[in-house]
C-alpha cells in the first residue's frame, strides 16, 4: 500500500517495481481544490512541470514527476451517492481499496475491478486500468463525470454524453493526466453483488477449446499461461448473492500471500534470477504447484490478488477475433524457449470502448500481459513482444512498458491528433507533460 510518510521522507520517487525513478524539486500534498489550483498556477508562472504520482503502480513513465510531484492522498473519500441512479462521486485521490466498503454501505459496488487495488481512482481512470469480462470495460468506462484543474489552474466539469458525439468525454476517458488533474470523479455503480471464484489447471489445448464458451458463461474469465509448459491456470468469477468473505478465507488469503507468493514463489524466482537456465524449470514447478481452489465474498473482496513478488510488465490489447491464432502462436514459441521469464502470461477479455486513447479502439479485445521478475533482464521478452505484436496491431496498456514511438502510436490511434488538439486547449504551456509523454505524443517525425 502507498505510504505518504515514505513518499515525503525521500527525495527520490520511484514506481512500484523501482525501474522508473526521479528526484523532483518539490513534493506537494494539497488538501483542497483551491490549494491545488494555486500550485498549478505557480508552476505555470515558474515554467515548472507537474505530475500526480498516485500510488506509483504504473510500469511506464507516464507518472514520472521530473520537477513537481503531487500526491492527492489528502483528497480522498466518498463525497455523495445517488442511490436511485446508482451513481457515486469520489475525491480523485481515493484508493480502490477504500471504495468497496464505502459503496457497500449504500448497497452499491464497482461494476468491475482488476486484481490490484492499490491504485487511486484517478490513476486507474487516467490509464484505463481494467479487469476482465466480455461485457465489461475499464475503470475509465465507469466514469460518467469529471472535475479537473487544467494547466492554467482553472476548474472544469464535464458530464459524459453520447459516445459518438461527446468529443471531450472521449478525450477525458483515458487522458493520462494530460488535460489536467482530476479532483472529483462520478462513477456509474451497480447493485452490491458477490462473486464465486473457481481455479483449475488445464492443458493449453483444453483451455483454448473452452475459452470462448466459458467467457460467455461466466461474468469473468482469466488465464495464467505458464510459458514453456503447455499448462494454464483458469480462473472464473460468477455472480452470487452478496455475502461477506469468511474470516477463514481472509486468513487463508493472507497465509497464501505470505507463504506461497512471498515465500515459495519468491525463492523460485530468485533461483531463476541467479541462474536463468532454470527459468523453464521454475515455470514448470509453478504450473505443477497450482491447486484447484474456490473463494467467495463481496466482489471487492474477491477481485484483489496480493502481488508480493515484484516484476516488470508489458501488456497488449488485440482484437478478440485474433485471440486463438495469436495465443496459439505465443504458446508454441514459448515452448521452444521462455525468453527469460517464468511468470505466467495473464489473459483477459475487454469490451470495446470509445475513448480516443482507449487501447481497444472500439473493438472487443483479448488482453495479454507479460511479466518479468524484478532483477531479471526484461529486454529479451519485451523487445520480442514489441516486434511480434505488430502482426496483430497490438496496442500497449498506457501504464505498462510501452516501446512504441509517437509515429507508431499515431498510426494505431486515428483520433490521436484530435486528442492532442484538445489537450493543448486545456494545457497550452505543457504544465502536465514529462519526457515520457513528450516522447510518446509530441515527438512525431512522420508527415
Amino acid at each position: 500500500m502507498f505510504s505518504l510518510t515514505e513518499w515525503q521522507r525521500s527525495n527520490k520517487w520511484q514506481n512500484w517495481v523501482g525501474y522508473v525513478s526521479a528526484e523532483p524539486e518539490q513534493k506537494l500534498t494539497p488538501s483542497s481544490v483551491k490549494e491545488l489550483q494555486e500550485i498549478v498556477k505557480k508552476a505555470r508562472a515558474d515554467n515548472k512541470r507537474v505530475r500526480v504520482t498516485g500510488a506509483a503502480h504504473s510500469f511506464s513513465g507516464c507518472a514520472k514527476p521530473e520537477e513537481i510531484a503531487i500526491s492527492l492522498h489528502h483528497m480522498r473519500g466518498l463525497i455523495s451517492v445517488d442511490k436511485d441512479a446508482k451513481q457515486a462521486t469520489l475525491h480523485a485521490g481515493t484508493y480502490l481499496s477504500e471504495i468497496g466498503e464505502a459503496l457497500r454501505e449504500h448497497g452499491l459496488a464497482l461494476e468491475n475491478m482488476g486484481d490490484v487495488q492499490e491504485q487511486t481512482i484517478a490513476g486507474s481512470a487516467s490509464t484505463a486500468t481494467h479487469g476482465t469480462g466480455l461485457s465489461l470495460g475499464s475503470i475509465a468506462n465507469q466514469v460518467i463525470a469529471w472535475e479537473w484543474v487544467d494547466g492554467k489552474g482553472e476548474l472544469h466539469t464535464h458530464q459524459r454524453g453520447e459516445a459518438r458525439t461527446d468529443e471531450l468525454g472521449n478525450a477525458l476517458h483515458a487522458s493520462l493526466g494530460m488535460l489536467g488533474i482530476f479532483t472529483k470523479l462520478t462513477i456509474q455503480a451497480v447493485d452490491l453483488y458477490g462473486l464465486a471464484e473457481r481455479n483449475e489447471v488445464l492443458e493449453f489445448e483444453e483451455g483454448l477449446a473452452r475459452f470462448h464458451d466459458l467467457a460467455q458463461q461466466h461474468r469473468h474469465l482469466e488465464w495464467f499461461l505458464f510459458p514453456g509448459t503447455n499448462k494454464l491456470q483458469q480462473k472464473t468469477l460468477s455472480i452470487i448473492a452478496p455475502k461477506a468473505m469468511t474470516g477463514w478465507q481472509k486468513f487463508k488469503d493472507q497465509f497464501d500471500s505470505k507463504v506461497t507468493l512471498n515465500g515459495a514463489f519468491y525463492l523460485l524466482s530468485e533461483m531463476a534470477r541467479m541462474n536463468p537456465k532454470w527459468t523453464k524449470k521454475v515455470s514448470q514447478i509453478s504450473a505443477d504447484s497450482i491447486p484447484n481452489t474456490k473463494r467467495e465474498g463481496y466482489s471487492y473482496e474477491v477481485f484483489p490478488t496480493p502481488r508480493g513478488v515484484k516484476f516488470n510488465e508489458s501488456e497488449y490489447f488485440i482484437k478478440l477475433s485474433d485471440f486463438d491464432a495469436c495465443i496459439s502462436e505465443v504458446n508454441s514459441i514459448l515452448l521452444q524457449g521462455n525468453k527469460g521469464s517464468h511468470f505466467p502470461i495473464e489473459v483477459r477479455t475487454h469490451k470495446g470502448e470509445t475513448g480516443m486513447l482507449s487501447p481497444t479502439q472500439g473493438a472487443d479485445c483479448a488482453v495479454l500481459s507479460f511479466h518479468v521478475y524484478k532483477g531479471m533482464d526484461s529486454e529479451p521478452l519485451f523487445n520480442w513482444l514489441y516486434e511480434y505484436m505488430k502482426k496483430w496491431q497490438g496496442r500497449p496498456h498506457w501504464g505498462k512498458v510501452n516501446k512504441l514511438s509517437a509515429d507508431e502510436l499515431h498510426a494505431l490511434y486515428p483520433d490521436l491528433k484530435r486528442f492532442l488538439e484538445i489537450r493543448k486547449q486545456y494545457d497550452p504551456d505543457n504544465v502536465f507533460m514529462n519526457s515520457w509523454l513528450e516522447q510518446k505524443f509530441l515527438n512525431q517525425t512522420a508527415c
